[in-house]
């Protein structure tokens, strides 16, 4: 299994490391490909840089570490080459104002898994995942012991289940979903009650089934 990494910045250069140390094999791209190249040759034989285009067609994966409406656009222009794809959001939907403070970029109510999912041509395998934990938490807690800290993840698509557990489980965290797509806004911020805790595997599905039962 190959997997794209679209996007070198903290979340994507956290995941490219996590999953080369698991074994994965993987394909860096980037606006900027000199930043992909240099992440890739820091990275070790497991890795290769590329053009967005050319990841995109030998990957069975692909994870858009990128924010919201730069995805939007790679998906506009590159869909042909997601179908039959595993495709990796891990977007929340906030950006910030001239201020430099936080907001909210959809409505309320919307989320960004309804808005990506929604861009992807039929065909493609759609998981929300890897956007659970802030870029640090996610640099610095994979493969943690004694017990490993749970990475949140939500689809309809049972082969996007397979893959992300896979890869997730490779990165050095322990996967753990919480519904369909219609259940993602949980796992996003800002408002979601599942995002940004460190939980392992007990306490996250206490604190999941007790939403579920409230």
């Amino acid at each position: 299994m190959s997997t794209a990494v679209v996007g070198v910045g903290n979340i994507g250069g956290a995941i490219a490391r996590h999953l080369v140390g698991g074994g994965e094999s993987v394909v860096l791209a980037a606006r900027d490909e000199s930043k992909a190249s240099a992440l890739a040759e820091s990275l070790g034989p497991l890795v290769l840089a590329a053009s967005v285009e050319d990841a995109l067609k030998g990957a069975d994966a692909v994870i858009f570490a990128v924010w919201l409406d730069p995805m939007r656009e790679l998906i506009t222009n590159y869909a042909s080459l997601l179908e039959n794809k595993v495709v990796i959001d891990p977007s929340n939907p906030i950006g910030f104002d001239a201020n430099g403070q936080a907001m909210r970029t959809l409505p309320e109510g919307q989320s960004a898994a309804s808005v990506v999912s929604s861009l992807l041509p039929s065909s493609a395998h759609y998981v929300k995942a890897f956007g659970t934990l802030v870029a640090g938490q996610l640099a610095s807690e994979a493969n943690r012991e004694p017990r490993r800290v749970v990475l949140f993840y939500a689809t309809d698509d049972a082969v996007a289940e397979g893959a992300v557990q896979r890869l997730i489980r490779s990165a050095g965290f322990d996967p753990l979903k919480v519904g369909g797509v219609a259940d993602a806004a949980r796992i996003e911020v800002p408002g979601g009650d599942l995002q940004g805790g460190l939980f392992a595997l007990d306490e996250a599905r206490t604190k999941l089934a007790r939403r579920e039962s409230a």
